[in-house]
């Protein structure tokens, strides 16, 4: 798993942060949204004012952390990148990319 962004939370549940590949190197944002269905994500990625994912809010079966599951894409990615928003030891949010 590869670390590739940092987020810090704000008291009204919006993070912010840098996201790191080889081919984005973006401030963004994680914003809260208004669901209007079960299935609508719980989170608005977006990057200069473009959205760039979406976020889910979930929690760990065996450890009951809590943990956001996002899908990043755009046009000028191969294939969408998912990832996993995590708090660390010192109260950052770390962003692991996973396949």
């Amino acid at each position: 798993m590869a670390q590739i962004g940092t987020f810090t939370r704000s008291d009204d549940g919006t993070f912010a942060g840098t996201i790191r590949t080889l081919n984005v190197n973006v401030k963004a944002v994680i914003k809260p949204a208004a669901k209007d269905s079960e299935r609508a994500p719980d989170y608005r990625v977006s990057a200069n004012g473009v959205e760039l994912g979406a976020a889910w809010s979930k929690t760990a079966k065996d450890s009951g952390t809590e943990y956001l599951s996002i899908k990043l894409d755009d046009p000028s990615l191969p294939a969408p990148i998912y990832a996993t928003l995590i708090q660390g030891d010192e109260g950052e949010h770390k962003l692991i990319w996973s396949r």
